[in-house]
Protein backbone atom coordinates (compact mmCIF):
# COMPACT_ATOMS: atom_id res chain seq x y z
CA UNK A 1 0.00 0.00 0.00
CA UNK A 2 2.68 1.98 1.06
CA UNK A 3 4.55 2.36 -2.11
CA UNK A 4 1.65 2.73 -4.53
CA UNK A 5 1.63 6.24 -4.73
CA UNK A 6 3.95 6.79 -8.10
CA UNK A 7 7.13 9.36 -7.42
CA UNK A 8 8.19 11.46 -10.76
CA UNK A 9 12.00 12.58 -10.07
CA UNK A 10 12.37 16.03 -12.40
CA UNK A 11 16.43 15.67 -13.31
CA UNK A 12 17.74 18.26 -15.98
CA UNK A 13 20.86 17.87 -18.01
CA UNK A 14 22.85 20.19 -20.33
CA UNK A 15 26.28 20.09 -21.68
CA UNK A 16 28.27 21.12 -18.79
CA UNK A 17 27.02 18.54 -16.44
CA UNK A 18 29.82 15.45 -15.96
CA UNK A 19 28.90 11.67 -17.24
CA UNK A 20 30.19 10.21 -13.78
CA UNK A 21 28.61 12.46 -11.50
CA UNK A 22 25.19 12.06 -13.65
CA UNK A 23 25.46 8.28 -13.31
CA UNK A 24 25.88 8.57 -9.71
CA UNK A 25 22.95 10.91 -9.38
CA UNK A 26 20.90 8.65 -11.44
CA UNK A 27 21.66 5.53 -9.99
CA UNK A 28 21.10 6.74 -6.53
CA UNK A 29 17.32 7.21 -7.92
CA UNK A 30 16.92 4.18 -9.40
CA UNK A 31 18.43 2.11 -5.93
CA UNK A 32 16.01 3.87 -3.55
CA UNK A 33 13.70 1.80 -0.93
CA UNK A 34 11.30 3.11 -2.55
CA UNK A 35 10.71 1.29 -5.67
CA UNK A 36 7.38 3.16 -7.48
CA UNK A 37 9.45 5.64 -8.61
CA UNK A 38 9.67 7.46 -12.87
CA UNK A 39 12.97 9.23 -13.27
CA UNK A 40 11.85 12.42 -15.98
CA UNK A 41 15.19 13.74 -17.55
CA UNK A 42 14.98 16.68 -19.72
CA UNK A 43 18.17 17.33 -21.65
CA UNK A 44 18.67 21.28 -22.42
CA UNK A 45 20.17 21.44 -25.48
CA UNK A 46 22.96 19.64 -27.53
CA UNK A 47 25.48 17.58 -25.18
CA UNK A 48 28.62 15.60 -25.65
CA UNK A 49 29.21 12.32 -26.23
CA UNK A 50 30.38 11.19 -23.14
CA UNK A 51 26.88 12.27 -21.37
CA UNK A 52 25.06 11.08 -24.25
CA UNK A 53 26.56 7.60 -23.86
CA UNK A 54 25.62 7.98 -20.50
CA UNK A 55 22.10 8.28 -21.14
CA UNK A 56 21.97 5.90 -23.57
CA UNK A 57 22.31 3.18 -21.08
CA UNK A 58 19.15 4.29 -19.56
CA UNK A 59 16.99 4.85 -22.56
CA UNK A 60 15.25 1.14 -22.27
CA UNK A 61 14.38 1.09 -18.55
CA UNK A 62 10.56 1.40 -17.85
CA UNK A 63 11.21 3.39 -14.95
CA UNK A 64 13.39 6.29 -17.29
CA UNK A 65 11.78 8.87 -19.42
CA UNK A 66 14.75 11.14 -21.32
CA UNK A 67 13.25 14.08 -23.15
CA UNK A 68 15.82 15.81 -25.46
CA UNK A 69 15.15 19.43 -26.06
CA UNK A 70 17.36 20.77 -29.14
CA UNK A 71 17.88 24.15 -27.77
CA UNK A 72 19.50 25.40 -24.18
CA UNK A 73 16.75 27.35 -22.32
CA UNK A 74 17.64 27.10 -18.67
CA UNK A 75 16.68 24.72 -15.76
CA UNK A 76 13.36 26.64 -15.27
CA UNK A 77 11.57 26.17 -18.35
CA UNK A 78 13.14 22.44 -18.72
CA UNK A 79 11.49 21.92 -15.31
CA UNK A 80 8.17 23.61 -16.21
CA UNK A 81 8.18 21.25 -19.25
CA UNK A 82 8.84 18.01 -17.08
CA UNK A 83 5.58 19.17 -14.80
CA UNK A 84 3.79 19.51 -18.59
CA UNK A 85 4.25 15.71 -18.47
CA UNK A 86 3.68 15.18 -15.24
CA UNK A 87 0.25 16.47 -15.03
CA UNK A 88 -0.82 14.43 -18.16
CA UNK A 89 0.07 11.50 -16.07
CA UNK A 90 -1.74 12.68 -13.31
CA UNK A 91 1.42 12.29 -11.04
CA UNK A 92 0.40 13.05 -7.44
CA UNK A 93 4.02 13.59 -6.19
CA UNK A 94 7.10 15.23 -7.59
CA UNK A 95 11.01 15.44 -6.63
CA UNK A 96 13.57 17.07 -7.41
CA UNK A 97 17.22 16.22 -8.01
CA UNK A 98 20.28 17.37 -9.61
CA UNK A 99 22.62 15.69 -11.64
CA UNK A 100 25.68 15.92 -9.73
CA UNK A 101 24.21 14.63 -6.33
CA UNK A 102 23.52 12.00 -4.90
CA UNK A 103 20.23 10.86 -2.95
CA UNK A 104 20.43 8.71 0.05
CA UNK A 105 18.82 4.88 -0.28
CA UNK A 106 15.82 6.10 1.63
CA UNK A 107 15.40 9.60 0.85
CA UNK A 108 12.00 8.96 -0.90
CA UNK A 109 10.36 6.18 1.28
CA UNK A 110 11.11 8.81 4.45
CA UNK A 111 9.79 12.04 2.32
CA UNK A 112 6.87 9.97 1.27
CA UNK A 113 5.70 9.11 4.52
CA UNK A 114 6.25 12.63 6.07
CA UNK A 115 3.72 13.62 3.84
CA UNK A 116 1.22 10.58 3.78
CA UNK A 117 1.42 11.39 7.68
CA UNK A 118 1.14 15.39 7.35
CA UNK A 119 -1.56 16.19 4.14
CA UNK A 120 -1.67 19.75 4.94
CA UNK A 121 2.05 19.77 3.64
CA UNK A 122 2.75 20.46 -0.14
CA UNK A 123 6.41 20.60 0.14
CA UNK A 124 9.04 18.55 2.36
CA UNK A 125 12.88 18.76 1.78
CA UNK A 126 15.05 17.64 4.34
CA UNK A 127 18.97 18.21 5.43
CA UNK A 128 21.97 17.83 2.64
CA UNK A 129 25.61 16.32 3.45
CA UNK A 130 28.26 17.90 1.38
CA UNK A 131 31.04 15.79 -0.85
CA UNK A 132 33.60 16.83 -3.14
CA UNK A 133 35.23 15.85 -6.46
CA UNK A 134 35.62 12.47 -5.38
CA UNK A 135 32.40 11.93 -3.83
CA UNK A 136 33.91 11.88 -0.58
CA UNK A 137 32.06 13.75 2.40
CA UNK A 138 33.39 16.75 4.05
CA UNK A 139 31.83 16.72 7.08
CA UNK A 140 29.87 19.80 6.52
CA UNK A 141 25.77 19.00 6.78
CA UNK A 142 23.50 22.09 6.36
CA UNK A 143 20.31 22.08 8.37
CA UNK A 144 17.41 23.54 7.41
CA UNK A 145 14.24 24.31 9.41
CA UNK A 146 11.60 21.76 10.14
CA UNK A 147 8.29 23.61 10.81
CA UNK A 148 5.89 26.28 7.97
CA UNK A 149 6.24 28.97 10.57
CA UNK A 150 10.55 28.11 11.07
CA UNK A 151 10.88 28.18 6.89
CA UNK A 152 8.78 31.16 6.54
CA UNK A 153 10.90 33.31 9.14
CA UNK A 154 14.45 31.48 7.73
CA UNK A 155 13.54 32.52 4.39
CA UNK A 156 13.89 36.26 5.67
CA UNK A 157 17.66 35.87 4.87
CA UNK A 158 18.05 32.36 2.56
CA UNK A 159 16.18 29.52 0.56
CA UNK A 160 14.31 27.54 3.51
CA UNK A 161 15.00 24.35 1.36
CA UNK A 162 17.55 22.68 -0.86
CA UNK A 163 15.89 22.90 -4.09
CA UNK A 164 18.06 19.14 -5.29
CA UNK A 165 16.68 17.61 -1.87
CA UNK A 166 12.63 18.53 -1.88
CA UNK A 167 9.75 16.53 -3.08
CA UNK A 168 6.24 18.42 -3.73
CA UNK A 169 2.82 17.42 -3.41
CA UNK A 170 0.54 18.26 -6.58
CA UNK A 171 -0.92 21.03 -4.62
CA UNK A 172 2.02 22.77 -4.89
CA UNK A 173 1.83 24.00 -8.27
CA UNK A 174 -1.55 24.21 -8.56
CA UNK A 175 -1.41 27.19 -5.98
CA UNK A 176 1.79 28.74 -6.96
CA UNK A 177 1.77 27.73 -10.68
CA UNK A 178 5.33 26.46 -11.73
CA UNK A 179 8.61 28.15 -12.32
CA UNK A 180 9.30 31.36 -13.64
CA UNK A 181 10.66 31.21 -17.48
CA UNK A 182 12.87 34.57 -17.00
CA UNK A 183 14.97 33.13 -14.16
CA UNK A 184 17.76 31.39 -15.14
CA UNK A 185 19.27 31.69 -12.15
CA UNK A 186 17.53 31.81 -8.58
CA UNK A 187 14.59 29.94 -9.97
CA UNK A 188 14.37 28.05 -6.36
CA UNK A 189 14.18 31.52 -4.89
CA UNK A 190 11.46 32.59 -6.35
CA UNK A 191 9.51 29.38 -6.76
CA UNK A 192 9.76 29.46 -2.68
CA UNK A 193 8.31 33.01 -2.63
CA UNK A 194 5.31 32.17 -5.02
CA UNK A 195 4.49 28.97 -2.64
CA UNK A 196 4.64 31.60 0.25
CA UNK A 197 2.27 33.82 -1.60
CA UNK A 198 0.02 31.26 -2.12
CA UNK A 199 -0.32 30.03 0.79
CA UNK A 200 1.79 26.56 0.47
CA UNK A 201 2.64 25.02 3.10
CA UNK A 202 6.45 23.79 3.97
CA UNK A 203 8.33 21.48 5.74
CA UNK A 204 11.99 19.66 6.20
CA UNK A 205 12.97 16.27 7.59
CA UNK A 206 15.40 16.30 10.46
CA UNK A 207 17.57 13.96 8.81
CA UNK A 208 19.85 14.02 5.53
CA UNK A 209 18.21 13.05 2.10
CA UNK A 210 20.50 14.29 -0.30
CA UNK A 211 24.62 14.46 -0.69
CA UNK A 212 25.42 17.81 -2.64
CA UNK A 213 28.30 18.14 -4.42
CA UNK A 214 30.64 21.19 -4.13
CA UNK A 215 33.54 21.32 -6.13
CA UNK A 216 35.97 24.70 -7.27
CA UNK A 217 33.21 26.07 -10.24
CA UNK A 218 30.62 25.99 -7.61
CA UNK A 219 32.09 28.90 -5.85
CA UNK A 220 34.02 30.24 -9.48
CA UNK A 221 29.99 30.57 -11.01
CA UNK A 222 28.44 31.04 -7.84
CA UNK A 223 26.60 34.33 -8.28
CA UNK A 224 28.95 36.41 -9.92
CA UNK A 225 29.47 40.03 -11.51
CA UNK A 226 27.71 43.59 -10.56
CA UNK A 227 24.45 42.84 -12.70
CA UNK A 228 24.21 39.66 -11.11
CA UNK A 229 24.10 40.92 -7.56
CA UNK A 230 22.28 44.13 -8.28
CA UNK A 231 18.95 41.58 -9.93
CA UNK A 232 19.55 39.20 -7.01
CA UNK A 233 19.07 42.58 -4.11
CA UNK A 234 16.35 43.97 -6.25
CA UNK A 235 14.51 40.51 -5.95
CA UNK A 236 15.47 40.22 -2.28
CA UNK A 237 13.70 43.81 -1.58
CA UNK A 238 10.85 42.60 -3.93
CA UNK A 239 10.58 39.07 -1.49
CA UNK A 240 10.95 41.16 1.64
CA UNK A 241 8.27 44.01 1.28
CA UNK A 242 5.47 41.51 -0.69
CA UNK A 243 6.16 39.12 2.69
CA UNK A 244 6.76 41.68 5.22
CA UNK A 245 9.84 41.12 6.79
CA UNK A 246 11.12 43.44 9.36
CA UNK A 247 14.45 45.38 9.09
CA UNK A 248 17.10 42.59 9.25
CA UNK A 249 15.84 41.10 6.18
CA UNK A 250 16.94 44.56 4.07
CA UNK A 251 20.41 44.33 6.04
CA UNK A 252 20.96 40.91 5.29
CA UNK A 253 20.54 41.68 1.74
CA UNK A 254 22.96 44.31 1.48
CA UNK A 255 25.49 42.02 3.03
CA UNK A 256 24.61 38.85 0.56
CA UNK A 257 24.83 41.89 -2.42
CA UNK A 258 28.65 42.18 -0.93
CA UNK A 259 29.22 38.71 -0.66
CA UNK A 260 28.20 37.91 -4.48
CA UNK A 261 30.62 40.64 -5.54
CA UNK A 262 33.79 38.91 -3.30
CA UNK A 263 36.31 36.82 -5.61
CA UNK A 264 35.85 32.91 -5.35
CA UNK A 265 38.37 32.37 -2.30
CA UNK A 266 36.92 34.27 -0.30
CA UNK A 267 33.15 33.17 -1.63
CA UNK A 268 34.85 29.43 -0.47
CA UNK A 269 35.76 30.67 3.30
CA UNK A 270 32.37 32.94 4.17
CA UNK A 271 30.30 29.86 2.76
CA UNK A 272 32.53 27.40 4.99
CA UNK A 273 31.48 29.46 7.84
CA UNK A 274 28.09 30.31 7.54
Amino acid sequence: MFQDYNIAVLLSVYKNDKADFLQLSVDSILNQSYKNITLYIGVDGSIGEKLYKCLEQYEQQKRVNIVYFPENRGLAVVLNDLLALCKEENIEYIARMDADDISLPNRFANQMNYLLLHPEVDIVGGCIEEINEQSERNGKVVTYPLTHQECFKFFRYRDPLAHPAVMFRKSFFDKAKGYRNEYRKNQDTMLWFDGFMNGCIFANLDETVLLFRVTDDFYKNRRNGFKRAKKMLKDRFMINKALHYDWSAYFFSFLMFIMTLTPPFLKKFLYRIR
